[in-house]
């Protein structure tokens, strides 16, 4: 009977330090992907066009349990544009079991690419400069149980002021960004 008594206890002290002990972990670190679809606007001497959008990219960050950090990579493209932007992003998480609801901003450059517009039939190629970039982000992360994958659907707009100049008029036009993403991320 002592025995028993000793390898219940052993056992139980076993399982808690265990659990104990991997309850330290206090960062995920995670790689992934991500897809959306939105609007662009680009804003020039009081006019504005806008345009439909795609987004493409990658992430890799660290999620700790109030936090996420994270860089990332977007391609954007639109009719007679496309361009890049990587991005350092964080984000506060709000508490709760499956579905985890959270905000966040980030700042970043926008670099590379061309924006081609047509002004008096004359279609005018303008390559996009490096440019400083702001947006923020409002979105949820679904947790696949018993797996480690997780799910972001976010809703997002990013800012880019004066991403070339305009060769015929010296104005340089802003970049609106605004879209709906699908994210997924592989926890290690």
């Amino acid at each position: 009977m002592k025995i028993n008594s000793i390898s219940l206890i052993s056992l139980v002290s076993t399982l808690t330090f265990a659990s104990a002990a991997n309850a330290g972990v206090v960062a995920d670190f995670y790689i992934g992907g991500m897809a959306g679809v939105g609007g662009q606007t680009m804003f020039a001497d009081h006019k504005n066009e806008t345009d439909s959008s795609g987004v493409f990219g990658g992430i890799v960050g660290m999620d700790l349990p109030i936090f996420r950090v994270e860089a990332e990579y977007d391609y954007f493209t639109a009719s007679g544009f496309d361009t890049n932007a990587a991005m350092a992003n964080l984000y506060a998480k709000i508490p709760s079991t499956v579905i985890l609801p959270y905000i966040g901003g980030g700042i970043g450059m926008v670099f590379g690419g061309d924006h081609e517009i047509t002004k008096d039939d004359i279609k005018l190629k303008n390559s996009i400069d490096s440019t400083v970039a702001y947006q923020a982000m409002l979105g949820a992360t679904i947790d696949v149980l018993a797996l480690p994958i997780k799910f972001d659907v976010e809703g997002r707009v990013l800012y880019a002021p004066n991403i070339y100049e305009i060769d015929a008029t010296g104005s340089t036009p802003d970049m609106l960004q605004y879209n709906i993403r699908a994210k997924v991320r592989y926890i290690f």
